[in-house]
């Protein structure tokens, strides 16, 4: 590579050096040869290959046309340039048909894809619901909605019915006992739409026209999975419709036995799930109710029979036989 400034030298010291050169170069020309020792002041000469050393005296110096020092200074140059660009065109020539399917096809569609925070969930969901045609089915464990929830999935849900689009949720039996979840539902049933509740329920779930689903990878509800795998998304439909035929329809009343010596149905459910190991948090939030009620109803539980530990409880309820009962669902009894 050419340096700006032969040796390093400042700006000004380099124009005075080159000064020197020009003077000393058309001093070799002329002479036809210059000392050796003449030239320390203009290394430069040497650099350019401008004069190259007398085979007849190593003490003196040839000069070389400057044409000619010229075209060996560029020859490398111009044969790297030409090295790239053959290099350029070779590159073009193998991407030409990745090129060509690239322009024809429609870009992939990611099989998982992860949304993190509330608002990119809440675009992708949106999107979704823009573009179903046909079908929406979700599942929405817990209790009674925030009438923040219920005045926002009114909106959706109105225009999901004026498109004519069906719309089955699944609630857990604890959202019968909030009034604003009702008139959302008496509201939804003019249109195509189904609600039914299950004691229990799987985690939250969102299928729509079961060619995408939505599904929670934490509890805190900050990160999704938007899942497009054919397979991924028929396996959680099958789930569903599994759960819809074990389902009681929301503002229909449904045969649930009386309670049994005390012991609602309700509180057969958490009997079990006490005997299956399980803390009261982990208890509520299966049930779909606040750890509050769930500790309620275990003192109520273990009132009817007698407990007065939890040790002594999980033994009194295995030797009842309370759980050997093939029991229907649970009554509609309050929860509060």
């Amino acid at each position: 590579m050419i340096p700006k400034h032969p040796h390093g030298t400042h700006p000004h010291a380099a124009a005075e050096l080159c000064d020197e050169g020009r003077r000393l170069y058309a001093h070799a020309l002329h002479s036809g040869r210059i000392a050796r020792t003449e030239v320390v002041p203009a290394p430069c000469l040497l650099d350019f290959a401008l004069l190259h050393p007398d085979p007849d005296d190593a003490n003196w110096l040839r000069p070389v046309p400057p044409a000619a020092a010229l075209a060996q200074r560029l020859h490398p140059i111009e044969r790297e340039i030409q090295e790239r660009r053959s290099l350029a065109v070779d590159l073009a020539n193998y991407f030409e048909p990745f090129m060509a399917i690239s322009a024809q096809d429609p870009a992939t569609t990611h099989a998982i894809t992860v949304l993190e925070g509330i608002n990119r969930i809440n675009s992708a969901i949106e999107l979704a619901i823009a573009e179903c045609t046909s079908e929406i089915l979700t599942v929405q464990p817990g209790g009674g909605r925030s009438e923040h929830s219920l005045t926002e999935a009114l909106e959706r849900g109105q225009d999901v019915i004026e498109r004519g689009i069906t719309m089955r949720t699944l609630y857990q039996h604890t959202a019968r006992h909030s009034q604003g979840t009702l008139v959302y539902a008496e509201h939804m049933a003019r249109g195509n739409v189904e609600i039914r509740t299950l004691e229990e329920l799987i985690e939250r779930l969102m299928i729509f026209d079961r060619t995408v689903a939505f599904i929670p990878t934490r509890g805190d509800t900050e990160v999704a999975l938007e899942l497009r795998h054919p397979g991924l998304v028929e396996y959680l439909t099958t789930v569903f419709e599994q759960l819809w035929g074990r389902g009681v329809p929301l503002l229909e009343e449904a045969p649930y036995a009386p309670p049994t010596d005390g012991i609602t149905g309700v509180q057969r459910s958490i009997a079990k799930l006490l005997v299956d190991g399980h803390v009261d948090e982990a208890i509520a939030r299966r049930l779909g109710m606040n750890v509050r009620t769930c500790r309620a109803h275990i003192a109520k539980l273990a009132a009817a029979l007698g407990s007065g530990s939890r040790a002594q409880l999980g033994y009194l309820i295995a030797r009842s036989g309370l759980l050997e009962s093939d029991t229907p669902e649970p009554n509609r009894e309050s929860h509060s």
